[in-house]
């Protein structure tokens, strides 16, 4: 038994995003769509995913592209007002992503109560966003020094739209980080969000730390997911939840639903084993 049946009362668990729309300081926030129109948006979305049956929401800043890896004051304080808004309608576990800044993520988690964290704390990159250099030490003190060594860390190590620029294999990665920084967990992802997570990478990264939670940390699907929660212990889930499974479209109640159905019978029936 791992710490997520603590935190999502279920292993296998499957953390749903929901994602932010342009906010005040983003290139395509305009004031016709203002903050209260992505508040609306975000309770839209937040609703539809519970109703469908997740297990927990992440609340990010998804279409603040192109991303920052310093984020700006604005976009935190954005994001605090609008799940401050948002806690009399959260029904389940919910964590944070200011994308892509770990320090500004647990800074935001603090703020608003949340019980977990995804970021990139560890390795240095070649990426769209140019060199993304990390400070894994000072992010943990940081996170101590503000009073949240209880929010959960799930590390991705595979990160979207980047290369780690040391020539290591996956697995070397997967135990280095878990020797030296103890996170809660591993998101293994594709080149964007919607991408399938490559299934031997997924197996290489558990087979290689064990006990430690690893998520599949995009594209998985209806029709791939008891294959995933095959290896992964568990999942988070974006794109796949939208209207036609379009990244930039709005939660589809109806497809959530069908993609819970089937993730609570495989749990039911006892189909799905780590291995």
């Amino acid at each position: 038994m791992s710490w997520l049946k603590d935190v999502f009362g279920t292993e296998k668990a499957i953390i749903a995003m929901c994602h932010f729309q342009p906010l005040p300081g983003d290139p395509y926030y305009t004031k016709d769509k203002n903050v209260e129109y992505v508040l609306e948006k975000a309770r839209e979305d937040l609703i539809a995913l519970q109703n469908g049956g997740v297990d927990a929401v992440m609340f990010s800043n998804e279409f603040s592209l192109p991303y920052l890896t310093d984020v700006h004051t604005v976009t935190v304080a954005s994001m605090a007002h609008i799940i401050g808004e948002l806690k009399p309608d959260i029904k389940i576990p919910y964590g944070v992503n200011v994308l892509w800044d770990a320090k500004k993520s647990l800074d935001l988690a603090v703020a608003t109560g949340a019980k977990f964290v995804r970021e990139i704390f560890t390795g240095v990159y070649a990426s769209d966003f140019g060199i993304w250099n990390t400070n894994a030490g000072e992010t943990i003190r940081h996170q101590h020094m503000i009073g949240g060594s209880e929010v959960k860390l799930l590390f991705n190590i595979v990160p979207e739209a980047a290369k780690y620029m040391a020539d290591r294999a996956i697995e070397d990665i997967a135990k280095t980080t878990v020797f030296n920084n103890r996170p809660d967990a591993l998101c293994v992802s594709g080149i964007t969000a919607g991408a399938i997570t490559d299934a031997q990478i997924l197996k290489k990264v558990k087979d290689a730390v064990g006990d430690t939670v690893v998520f599949a940390n995009t594209g998985v699907r209806y029709e791939n997911v008891e294959d995933q929660l095959a290896v992964a212990d568990g999942a988070v889930v974006g794109t796949t939840f939208k209207v036609d499974g379009v990244f930039e479209n709005e939660v589809d109640q109806r497809r959530v639903k069908q993609f819970m159905d089937r993730v609570k019978s495989i749990r039911s029936f006892g189909r799905i084993h780590n291995g």
